[in-house]
């Protein structure tokens, strides 16, 4: 690396790891790094800034670079509030000449136009957050699997599984879905469900069971169909919601689509857009791939600010 080049960093910091990226001046990327998580309400505050810190070490070292970024956009997992920030600043703030923190979510930001437009993620979870030229940032969503999550792989494997169990006792439909989630999790019939599921609900197996309800929502039953526009139509309320308390040019609200669900599956991301399309003009539009790349690229931008 040419000397005196200046370096920016983007962070993802889950609950299950912390992935570093780190840029150059030109928004190339020069390196990149995983560590452990960043949720410090999962590992505590100094684990989770240690993982922190790990990561963006990492990515320097990658770059070919022993300093540290000259600015850098910190997005964790659990940072919701004012306190949080304000808690984590000063085991952060030294990891870089200018920092940023903010919750994970905000990161999909990064990939509008000056950060500015409404983000809406899909994974095991869901939420949508957006901000306005006036610095107005808005949320909806974000509640958790136990009161929210609407549209989320975690809900689409929950009510597969529902459907699931009620064609199974004759309560509800047949389903497709019932062999499906046979065939998936390797079981002789629907009685090792149970088994799996309890005592402790692993929410990503759960989730896992999205890729099961597309393929028989594709090959045609209907039940799997239903499920899957019902998590289209949440998803698409969860951007609306936030789109609505927020104002934006003439040219439409920008949105960007994250997480794996809406990322990896087309089809999926067309019928959230058709749905979002149906009630709100759209400007620019995001599929929003690796977002600590463009939390990085987005971070040159906060020493701009902070001169």
């Amino acid at each position: 690396m040419t000397s005196g080049t200046l370096l920016y960093a983007g962070i993802d910091g889950g609950g299950t790891k912390t992935l570093a990226v780190v840029v150059d001046d030109a928004g190339r990327e020069r390196g990149r790094f995983a560590a452990g998580s960043g949720n410090y309400a999962a590992v505590g505050v100094a684990r989770a800034a240690g993982n922190v810190r790990a990561a963006i070490e990492g990515a320097m070292a990658a770059a070919g670079s022993a300093a540290q970024p000259t600015a850098a956009w910190i997005g964790l997992a659990g940072v919701d509030r004012p306190e949080d920030i304000n808690m984590l600043l000063p085991h952060l703030s030294p990891l870089a000449g200018v920092v940023r923190i903010s919750n994970d979510a905000e990161l999909a930001l990064t990939a509008l136009d000056n950060v500015l437009g409404v983000a809406v993620i899909a994974g095991t979870g869901s939420i949508a957050l957006g901000c306005d030229a006036s610095g107005k940032l808005v949320r909806a969503g974000g509640w958790g699997h136990v009161i929210g999550d609407e549209g989320s792989g975690w809900e689409m494997g929950r009510l597969a599984l529902q459907a699931v169990a009620r064609a199974t006792d004759g309560r509800g439909p047949a389903t497709s879905l019932v062999q499906a989630v046979i065939n998936h999790w390797g079981l002789s019939d629907t009685d090792g469900i149970y088994s799996i599921l309890y005592p402790d609900t692993d929410k990503a197996l759960v989730a896992g069971l999205t890729s099961v309800v597309l393929a028989e929502a594709d090959a045609g039953d209907a039940v799997a169909r239903k499920i899957l526009e019902h998590a289209a139509e949440e998803i698409a309320l969860l951007a609306l919601t936030v789109g609505e308390k927020l104002t934006f040019p003439d040219t439409g609200m920008p949105l960007a689509l994250a997480g794996g669900i809406l990322v990896n599956e087309a089809g999926f991301r067309a019928m959230v857009l058709e749905r979002v399309c149906e009630r709100r003009a759209l400007g620019q539009t995001a599929i929003v791939q690796d977002a600590p790349l463009s939390a990085a690229r987005a971070a040159q931008d906060l020493l701009l600010s902070a001169r």
